[in-house]
């Protein structure tokens, strides 16, 4: 199959490529086009986890961790650098889902308030709304005709009882990528706290805090991070730290300093509690510095290379209909297969080596229905793909049709 050569310039080159992919083992055993799930680590990370726990195992836990206390506090510091925060603006848990409903709970919500999201929000995000015991109410950004929010629409929905701009950044599907940092400029001009879902963009698009200008941000790290899976970590802003109280405090969150009385910490670290995964903790920060070595803007300029020449590809074969929108768009790409259900064109893939996966309405209920798809299928592509793995791929949907 002929695709136009236009998607192959890069930064990085084929000698570059070749090093990442011989830097990490599993693309010798499957087509990963799930990084949008789960990305396949570097060896680095596989191995920083696996020789930590080894020496969990034979040294004892605390110990092991007293050993390595210097190199797992740095984790903070290069999560910093990554997206121009410092360090004490960062909070370690195991998960975006943990991080996000850290910072969410924290607000001091009132019956009434108002939340604003964009359309494609997360299912997860969108049933927190709807789950808290305040009477929120939710207004929707409505969308442009390309899949973009309109941000003039968007200016005119706060209101004073405005409390926050919770916005997903890059949708679980659909390839959006949602401008985040016009969206911030709209929310400063209204005083208005601002949560940045940023799961599946942190380690494929160059997040930078102050650019965006979000008051918190969420990330989880088994996704574009190539990171261990139960890590993640929340940033919240220097100036909005005091006012957010966590849900849920320990002696690591807090201090018991009388009979009646007890401490919050003051820095980020109050979100987080004191037992967790050492191993997957030393696993992120290897996958941290990774990213900062071979460079977040390379990283991303491959990505969206990749992601056009899927795009392309998939638009030269019949019956498969590609479904992103937004006039930027990530390495996230959707799609359906006509006669064919999501799950079975998943499972005919994977018999095949090749990893995808899929969402169905629930996912991104609102974003779903407005524009009438039940299900689609999803690959997502990473810098360490090849426009070769994508050949591949192609030719067993067409084999399939």
């Amino acid at each position: 199959m002929s695709v136009i050569n236009f998607y192959l310039s890069c930064m990085f080159d084929a000698k570059d490529i070749e090093r990442f992919r011989e830097e990490t083992d599993g693309v010798k055993e499957v087509i990963h086009l799930n990084n949008a799930g789960s990305a396949l680590p570097p060896n680095v990370v596989r191995d920083a986890v696996v020789y930590y726990t080894a020496e969990e195992a034979t040294f004892g836990g605390y110990e092991t961790h007293s050993r390595y206390f210097e190199e797992i506090e740095s984790t903070y510091d290069v999560i910093a650098q990554l997206i121009n925060a410092s360090r004490e603006e960062i909070a370690l848990v195991e998960n975006a889902t943990v991080a996000w409903n850290g910072a969410f709970q924290a607000i001091d919500w009132q019956d009434g308030d108002e939340i604003i999201t964009n359309q494609s929000d997360y299912a997860s995000n969108y049933i927190s709304y709807l789950h808290h015991p305040r009477d929120l109410n939710i207004k929707v950004i409505p969308n442009l005709p390309n899949g973009d929010p309109d941000l003039v629409a968007l200016d005119k929905l706060f209101t004073d009882k405005t409390k926050l701009v919770s916005i997903t950044h890059m949708p679980t599907n659909g390839g959006l990528v949602t401008p985040v940092e016009a969206i911030g400029k709209i929310a400063r001009k209204h005083n208005v706290l601002y949560l940045l879902d940023a799961c599946q963009s942190a380690g494929q698009y160059p997040l930078d805090v102050e650019v965006i200008g979000c008051d918190m941000l969420s990330v989880t790290g088994r996704k574009y991070m190539r990171a261990p899976r139960g890590t993640g970590f929340l940033y919240v802003r220097k100036s909005v730290l005091p006012k957010l109280r966590p849900f849920y405090v320990d002696l690591h969150s807090a201090n018991w300093t009388g009979k009646d009385t007890y401490e919050i910490r003051s820095d980020a670290r109050k979100f987080e509690n004191w037992e967790g995964n050492r191993a997957a903790t030393l696993g992120l920060k290897v996958a941290c510095d990774y990213i900062n070595e071979i460079g977040i803007e390379n990283i991303w300029e491959r990505v969206q290379q990749l992601g056009g020449y899927l795009r392309n590809a998939l638009s030269t074969v019949d019956g498969v209909q590609v479904h992103d929108i937004g006039s930027i768009k990530s390495g996230i790409v959707s799609f359906t297969v006509e006669g064919h259900t999501a799950n079975e064109v998943k499972e005919y893939l994977l018999e095949r080596k090749i990893n995808v996966s899929w969402n169905g309405v629930p996912n991104t209920y609102l974003d779903m229905t407005a524009r009438g798809l039940n299900e689609i299928i999803r690959a997502s592509v990473h810098y360490y793909n090849t426009e070769k793995e994508i050949d591949v791929f192609i030719k067993a949907l067409v084999q399939l049709k």
